[in-house]
């Protein structure tokens, strides 16, 4: 059986073998339901209450501020939809970046489609949007802002607590909503430290299994629900919780080691293939050295991503060509952050894991010459 080398982590990490033994056991043990008001409920419930507090208390919050949900798309939903609708009589003005994840622009296009104004505020060059474009947009009748803390295609780290200050400073009755996805157990960081009312989190970006995530909603905020039913998740989100996959979720967060101590030898790949790269001539970095480390977006000028991606992925190398979600459409990141359609259409992303090892940056530079010579043909 060949080696393979997995640098696709921001798509999805390889789930923990505790994680999955943590969820066969809830399915198999704790298959009552928490709502039940009999002993196999009971369990059920302490299980999942448990869980609830494993996640609360690595984002430095209570557990009652946590809700569980499918993952970041519905929790994203969730925040956004239930937010601007709660606050419809106090304004109609959200602000946004256009760098958001696909499960935040679709919201705000529906959004406006319900009447709100949205203004997209665009990135330098390097990825980040300005505080001062933040301070800018966000005025008194602003009602919704919306700023991810890491950029899912280019690991830039954008200036949530600014957005959080111009809110301040403006008097706006506006909810701060951060997608937190890529930051997860990778930054330090907590919503209250951010000054957020909104955090989106979800677990197979942690090594737990696909199909859950958390909204956390500051204690005090109101937003509408947007599934209606039993009424369970404090009314906010209905439908039967799936224990299984929150306790697997909650066995990861567990597992996961401080930001700080998985920080620096993430860092150290991330310089590793930066050097690679900057000996060949046809590479170009797109995100900034300031970003978290986790994600190095390139270009390998002259190949179109996917032909690169493909014959990477022959050889046991795995990358992506932009947001797993974006499937095969040009990076809306990268045309924001003003670059050519050249780079944006070679465009490649390595994302690293805290399992990741030298061996996989080796691997993908030494494909990514192989790549250029067999595919100079293409050029």
């Amino acid at each position: 059986m060949r080696t393979e080398h997995y640098l696709d982590n921001s798509a999805t990490t390889p789930v923990l073998r505790e994680a999955a033994e943590a969820a066969s056991r809830l399915m198999l043990d704790c298959f009552g339901n928490p709502s039940s008001l009999h002993t196999r409920g009971f369990l059920a419930k302490k299980e999942l209450d448990a869980a609830r507090a494993v996640v609360a208390a690595r984002l430095g919050a209570q557990p009652e501020e946590i809700v569980f949900t499918s993952g970041g798309t519905e929790a994203n939903n969730l925040a956004l939809f239930g937010a601007a609708n709660a606050r419809k009589r106090l304004g109609r003005k959200i602000v946004a970046t256009a760098v958001e994840h696909d499960s935040v622009l679709r919201v705000m296009a529906g959004l406006e489609g319900q009447g709100f104004t949205v203004e997209y505020l665009r990135p330098g060059p390097d990825g980040r949007v300005s505080e001062e474009a933040l301070a800018q947009a966000i005025d008194g009748e602003t009602i919704l802002v919306s700023v991810m803390l890491v950029n899912n295609e280019t690991g830039a780290v954008q200036p949530v607590e600014a957005a959080a200050r111009a809110i301040r400073r403006s008097k706006a009755p506006a909810l701060l909503h951060t997608d937190c996805v890529q930051a997860f157990c990778k930054l330090d960081f907590t919503p209250r430290r951010l000054g957020a009312d909104l955090c989106t989190v979800s677990g197979h970006k942690i090594h737990a299994p696909k199909g859950v995530g958390a909204l956390y909603i500051r204690k005090g905020v109101r937003i509408l629900p947007q599934m209606l039913g039993g009424g369970q998740e404090r009314g906010l989100r209905s439908g039967t919780e799936s224990l299984p996959l929150i306790g697997a979720f909650a066995k990861a967060v567990e597992l996961a080691p401080k930001a700080g101590e998985a920080l620096a030898p993430v860092a150290a790949l991330n310089r590793r293939l930066r050097e690679a790269l900057a000996g060949l001539p046809e590479a170009a970095v797109h995100s900034p050295e300031e970003a978290l480390p986790y994600i190095l977006n390139f270009s390998v000028l002259g190949v179109r991503a996917e032909t690169m991606l493909h014959f990477l992925a022959d050889r046991g190398v795995y990358v992506s060509s932009g947001s797993a979600c974006g499937k095969a459409r040009p990076s809306h990141v990268l045309e924001a952050m003003g670059l050519p359609k050249e780079r944006v259409g070679s465009a490649l992303r390595a994302s690293f894991s805290r399992f990741s090892t030298e061996a996989d940056v080796d691997a993908l530079a030494e494909g990514i010459k192989a790549g250029l010579a067999a595919l100079a043909k293409e050029r």
